[in-house]
């Protein structure tokens, strides 16, 4: 396994401290949590960085690194439902969306060819890790609301960019689709 690899699998070892941290959590045991997610969150760019820089791109990587994103996003937002700060249908929202693209992804039949993250799933990313670190800290009441509003944003952006990554490729089978129906002819 490369090293970014590792990196990428690093992010995993996290996730069951944070989730214990906000089990019942204490201001001391969200400022530890933050701090493992922000870290977590950071080594999502370092993985990425060094397999380019080492030329260490990896089909093991090009599949953890996405699958260990949308685990790092959900495991906390679970938390925070537990916990009564966000609602349970705005992370369903996200779950589905992810799981939607994961089934698209995977699906030969649909997938004209992998894209990138584009600006629109850049923003998602860092509109939702933006989020999840100001629900987790320990911060005044008058915090409350603009974590929300940037929660809801995320949402709001985790929607707009799996419709963008879809809808192009769903065209394209359904023009693909609609040649093939008329040369059979």
């Amino acid at each position: 396994m490369t090293l970014p690899t590792w990196i990428t699998f690093s992010r995993l070892l996290g996730l069951p401290f944070i989730l214990y941290g906000l089990h019942d959590p204490t201001a001391q045991t969200r400022w530890i949590c933050l701090a493992i997610f922000l870290i977590a969150a950071a080594t999502d760019w370092l993985d990425g960085y060094l397999a380019r820089k080492l030329d260490q791109v990896t089909d093991l990587g090009k599949f953890l690194d996405p699958l260990v994103d949308k685990l790092l996003v959900l495991a906390p937002l679970l938390a925070l439902i537990e916990l009564n700060q966000v609602p349970a249908w705005g992370v369903f929202l996200i779950l589905a969306r992810e799981l939607a693209i994961a089934g698209w992804r995977v699906n030969p039949n649909l997938t004209q060819e992998i894209s990138g993250a584009n600006i629109w799933g850049k923003l998602k990313t860092v509109t939702q890790i933006t989020a999840i670190a100001l629900l987790i800290a320990p911060l005044p009441p008058v915090w409350e609301m603009p974590s929300l509003v940037l929660f809801w944003l995320s949402v709001i952006l985790t929607l707009i960019s799996g419709g963008i990554y879809i809808l192009p490729q769903l065209a394209a089978n359904i023009w693909s689709s609609k040649e093939k129906s008329t040369s059979a002819s």
